[in-house]
């Protein structure tokens, strides 16, 4: 909670505010017709917003809040998988509120936390066997994220498989309203621009989604594991490795889950679709199974502390490279975006352009209702914008540049706007400090630059 407000809003995050943070629904409805993702966690985020205020505090918390509540869900999940004991209601805990992962994503301005409160629901009514209330949920889960629309139709698959009929039906319905979406969307959503920034699945595919879930060095840490399990066999007291049942696979919703990502990569070979990101989802199911079968294990003096040992280790590995970027100590980068820093720092110049302009300018919106910088910036311009200033004379004695992400990225892109602006006699000077993440150019005319 004390880290909400501690790093800059990245990239996705002011997307998210300009699709949300919208003074009627009605635009609302139109901006989101052009997105990628479906439109209950904006909705909700738009109600919100004029709820409690549109600002980077209100934008974070709403997800925090659901990620708390998700996050009791699971452990309720795992405590009844687990027969009540009170060890797989600890380690779930653990899991659920130590990890990183899922834990960066409570404080962020996205679906994910929502997303994980809802599945998590859905898979708590499905195993209580609530059709009802099941179908309520994924009706829920597949308008907040595709990954949950594809999650439900997975568990219908499953369940009409099982000739569980009352659940597979409650799931196909639930389905419906997502996939209404889909089609009110389609002209988007099945063209070229529709998630063009996601590959086709490689390995390193996989080695990021292994390192987004077991931090820094996942490899390394699996074999880590690996041997603590043969030290477990021959000296802790493990006398076998206890397979999951697959009732217990089953009733978590880890089946499905695992269905859903088979035919996710198999599409993405096609149409990609496979992103690191997205694979949170699993999430809801994994924690139950993992805490059940992790609070199951009957170890000996010596298995114990191995254990414990090893778990040492591994969540000193695991939380200090986890979190570091959310360290405002480190400059208050996220995701390597430092667009609060550059909208500080720019802060009452006139005469700025960027080729992220439209981010910055939601930065710049978000700053200036914390108070942080003046009231009423002058807007950002883009690369065009820029072309028609240095077509209108007089020119400007000065001139910004500055944009933020990844370094060869930004360079890469600011760099067609810095020749442009060289070539009508400017001479830019870097002023990006200690900007890890962001690059700022001062491009004076060559007169004032002879004074």
């Amino acid at each position: 909670m004390l880290l909400v407000d501690a790093t800059a809003l990245w990239g996705d995050e002011l997307y998210s505010v300009g699709k949300s943070f919208q003074p009627s629904f009605s635009r609302l409805m139109a901006m989101l017709r052009e997105d990628t993702h479906p439109p209950a966690y904006y909705t909700l985020l738009w109600l919100w917003g004029h709820l409690v205020g549109q600002n980077p505090i209100s934008l974070r918390l709403l997800s925090w809040l659901a990620y708390v509540a998700g996050g009791l869900v699971m452990v309720c999940q795992a405590m009844v998988l687990g027969e009540k004991r009170p060890q797989v209601a600890v380690i779930a805990a653990l899991l659920v509120f130590c990890s990183p992962y899922p834990i960066r994503f409570a404080i962020e301005g996205k679906s994910y936390a929502l997303l994980v409160l809802l599945l998590s629901l859905a898979w708590w009514w499905r195993r209580s066997a609530h059709p009802i209330a099941y179908g309520i949920t994924a009706a829920l889960v597949g308008l907040t994220h595709f990954y949950g629309l594809f999650l439900v139709l997975a568990a219908a698959a499953w369940d009409g498989w099982q000739r569980r009929w009352s659940m597979s039906t409650a799931a196909l319905i639930g389905a419906l309203p997502a996939l209404a979406w889909m089609a009110y969307a389609a002209d988007y959503l099945f063209s070229s621009r529709a998630g063009s920034w996601i590959g086709p699945p490689d390995y390193a595919l996989f080695e990021e989604i292994l390192a987004r879930g077991l931090g820094l060095w996942p490899l390394p840490k699996l074999a880590l594991i690996l041997a603590l399990l043969v030290v477990l066999r021959r000296w802790g007291g493990l006398h076998r490795l206890p397979w999951p049942k697959l009732d217990l696979l089953d009733r978590s919703g880890l089946v499905p889950s695992l269905l859903m990502v088979i035919g996710v990569v198999a599409v993405s070979f096609v149409k990609p679709m496979a992103f690191s990101r997205y694979f949170v989802v699993l999430v809801p199911a994994v924690v139950p199974v993992v805490a059940v079968q992790i609070g199951g294990l009957d170890l000996n003096r010596v298995g114990r502390c191995c254990s414990l040992l090893v778990l040492g280790l591994l969540l000193a590995s695991w939380w200090g490279p986890g979190f570091a970027e959310l360290d405002p100590v480190a400059g208050g980068a996220r995701e390597q975006d430092q667009f609060r820093l550059i909208s500080q720092r720019t802060s009452g110049l006139v005469e700025r352009y960027s080729p992220r302009s439209r981010l910055l300018n939601l930065s710049d919106r978000m700053e200036e209702v914390m108070g942080r910088i003046p009231k009423d910036p002058v807007p950002w311009g883009n690369r065009h914008a820029l072309e028609r200033r240095l077509a209108m004379p007089p020119l400007p004695r000065e001139l910004w540049l500055a944009s933020s992400g990844p370094l060869p990225k930004l360079t890469r892109k600011m760099q067609p706007m810095q020749e442009q602006v060289e070539r009508e006699g400017y001479t830019c000077r870097d002023r990006s400090g200690d900007l890890s993440y962001a690059r700022l150019l001062q491009c004076q005319s060559a007169a004032r630059v002879l004074r």
